[in-house]
């Protein structure tokens, strides 16, 4: 009995400290388990509504923004408590909430929105199809890419540089050999992540301090 109070102490502690990450996996919680009740004609045409394709920005850019961070894409929900559990719980209790939401919002929306240009661009190149306007594109993965980069700045030196290119090995591979825009809107998280060093300084002191000396 002690053992397994003492369990659950640690783990509501570590949950507690992170909250922001643990409402937003209860809503994918909830929100996987609706698609699991819809048919497969249905769920992709809901889900296109609230994707962040050209045609879904053009005209609800702020809704679908919003809307296609509270979807998954496959129903799979147990491998993002792992993922969230790992790193956005990690990046919440270090940053505080706030500043990580910011490093969340900023990969998202950016990322989405580079890469969907990149899609606009090829398709008035001709390089894809017309109908790629109405492209699926829900999912929280921009924003946990974004996160897993800017951990970088947690990892004490020399094994930050090891994290660093493991991280941009990891996501540059797809690009060079898929080249699909949500490949690129991935390796642009990542670089969105690493630009976020401004908002880990005020955190982490000490560490500035040894940079300035060195």
């Amino acid at each position: 009995m002690r053992i397994n109070r003492g369990v659950h102490e640690v783990v509501w502690e570590y949950v507690r400290r992170a909250p922001g990450t643990y409402v937003w996996l209860g809503v994918l919680f909830v929100t996987t388990v609706a698609l699991h009740h819809m048919s497969p004609e249905f769920e992709e045409e809901f889900l296109r509504q609230r994707s962040t394709n050209i045609h879904e920005l053009s005209s609800t850019p702020v809704r679908v923004l919003v809307a296609s961070a509270m979807w998954i894409d496959g129903g799979h929900w147990l491998p993002y408590v792992v993922l969230y559990s790992v790193f956005h719980a990690q990046a919440e209790r270090w940053l505080g909430t706030a500043r990580w939401l910011v490093v969340c919002a900023a990969a998202h929306v950016l990322a989405t929105l580079i890469s969907e240009g990149a899609l606009l661009w090829a398709i008035r190149y001709g390089m894809a199809p017309a109908s790629a306007v109405n492209t699926l594109d829900v999912g929280v993965s921009y924003a946990l890419a974004g996160v897993v980069a800017v951990l970088v700045y947690r990892v004490p030196r020399p094994w930050r540089y090891v994290y660093g290119f493991v991280v941009l090995v990891v996501y540059a591979v797809p690009l060079v050999t898929g080249r699909t825009f949500t490949d690129l809107g991935h390796f642009t998280s990542v670089l969105i992540g690493f630009g976020c060093r401004p908002l880990v300084k005020v955190r982490n002191p000490k560490e500035t301090a040894g940079a300035s000396a060195g």
